[in-house]
């Protein structure tokens, strides 16, 4: 216990959580602090293109295995059933519409990449080994969600197009984290150590950049759209985490990953998407509400995950090692 609450002091006290926590308090005050959209997504592209690299570096450095197969595959089985899960709770427990419902589960089942980045920087200060291709489990956690939340958005009324899959498949950041970790698995260790200078060195400082626009948007969030989101949506947003979680950590010991792996395992199955999977509701669930799906888990799951799920993930991980 006491080691939990040390991990979760050290996580709220760092710099990437205060950063965060300036933007939600700034944007609650209503100042005018704000980040430009344009680098905002600038900042986007860097992080994943940063963690692809890395990971398929990681890759080549270790080689292939069974458990890299049996990860990925277990990811994606985690990425289709949390939405069915997720699905089935909120319309036993929320006055939600069933396209809302849909839209809500596919945050769940898909994957938050910062969180991903957060539980890695955590376990790089606690010097805690993982397995690099980690990341390419969250590349494959992307997309199964969004299709099967589509498909109990509009199962019985109309198929889903190739048009449609083909928006989600391309998805921007899918192909900027999957595109980085082939090529950092192509180049290796010598790719890199060239890089090493533009992604390695300035990532921290970029990721606090990243995290105080989220901060911002989170903030203006739960401002202006709170009052969408009656309270059995809000505890939604708060337990369906550990209901991933918990689904994460079995699958984890299934696979037989080491103790840093499990913990990132464990934050992506709690993790609620709000980057990929917006950006693929927009044009295949339009009418979907985004002061539901967006508030909730920009401004109330991933808050919850910063400062107290992943240092719970870690602290379970450890204790299942």
């Amino acid at each position: 216990m006491s080691s939990a609450i040390d991990l979760a002091t050290a996580n709220l006290l760092s710099p990437t959580i205060l950063f965060f926590a300036l933007g939600l308090a700034a944007s609650l005050a209503r100042s005018d602090l704000s980040i430009p959209e344009a680098v905002a997504k600038g900042l986007s592209l860097y992080l994943m293109m940063a963690i692809g690299f890395k990971g398929g570096a990681a890759v080549a450095e270790q080689g292939f295995d069974l458990t890299l197969v049996a990860a990925i595959v277990a990811g994606v089985i985690l990425s289709a059933s949390i939405p069915l899960i997720a699905f089935r709770i909120l319309q036993a427990t929320a006055p939600l519409s069933r396209i809302d419902a849909a839209a809500v589960a596919a945050h769940y089942g898909s994957i938050s990449i910062v969180t991903f980045l957060a539980a890695t920087q955590m376990l790089d200060w606690s010097a805690i080994r993982f397995e690099g291709y980690m990341v390419a489990v969250a590349a494959a956690m992307e997309a199964p969600a969004i299709v099967v939340a589509l498909w109990l958005a509009h199962r019985g009324s109309r198929q889903l197009d190739g048009t449609m899959l083909r928006e989600v498949a391309l998805n921007g950041s899918i192909v900027i984290l999957v595109g980085a970790f082939v090529i950092g698995m192509t180049t290796g260790e010598t790719g890199l150590a060239a890089l090493s200078p533009f992604i390695v060195d300035p990532f921290t400082g970029v990721l606090c950049l990243f995290l105080l626009d989220m901060g911002i948007i989170a903030g203006r969030g739960l401002r202006d759209g709170g009052r969408q989101l009656s309270p059995p949506v809000i505890a939604f947003g708060l337990y369906m985490p550990l209901i991933g979680g918990a689904l994460g950590a079995l699958a984890a010991t299934l696979v037989g990953l080491s103790a840093g792996g499990t913990a990132l395992m464990i934050t992506l199955a709690a993790s609620a998407s709000y980057i990929a999977v917006p950006a693929a509701l927009r044009l295949a669930l339009p009418e979907a509400n985004p002061s539901v799906y967006l508030t909730l888990s920009l401004g109330v799951t991933f808050p919850f995950n910063l400062t107290v799920g992943v240092p719970l993930y870690l602290a379970v991980a450890s204790a299942l090692s």
